[in-house]
């Protein structure tokens, strides 16, 4: 039987993910699991900064800006849940194709149970999000719940 002691929940921050969040927080309280909440800021954003022709300051500014607004919204995200408060919890923002950024970050984390959104964002960012779950469940190498 699975008894989990690390579960990586990432999110993008739309309601899909708060289902997601609330469902790993769950897991973690019966099992007394430790929860690692993550965002992955797609790599892509930095080519539309590039294509842009912006400075090296700039930048490196508008990246310092995207990682405060992404723990900004890893914060709000888990004011949603006073029940968080209960697990130990950990947040983190890493930068990169978020299917490999998750499963890297299962590897590295030794995670045991991956509990993520089937579907994200609306319009055509729902699509890729959606690839980002069938992404993670194909690579994964610990089991994966999918929310939605």
């Amino acid at each position: 039987m699975l008894r989990p002691t690390k579960i990586l929940v990432p999110t993008d921050f739309p309601e899909y993910s708060d289902k997601a969040l609330r469902q790993g927080v769950d897991i973690a309280k019966q099992y007394k699991a430790k929860v690692f909440l993550l965002h992955v800021i797609h790599e892509a954003t930095y080519q539309w900064v590039v294509d842009y022709c912006i400075t090296q300051d700039q930048i490196e500014q508008i990246n310092d800006q995207m990682i405060t607004a992404a723990f900004e919204n890893l914060q709000k995200q888990l004011a949603k849940f006073p029940q968080a408060k209960e697990v130990d919890l950990v947040t983190d923002v890493k930068q990169g194709i978020p299917y490999d950024a998750i499963l890297k970050e299962e590897e590295e984390r030794g995670i045991d149970l991956i509990v993520i959104a089937s579907l994200g964002r609306t319009g055509l960012a729902k699509f890729i999000m959606g690839s980002v779950a069938r992404n993670v469940l194909k690579g994964a190498q610990c089991p994966v719940l999918l929310t939605k």
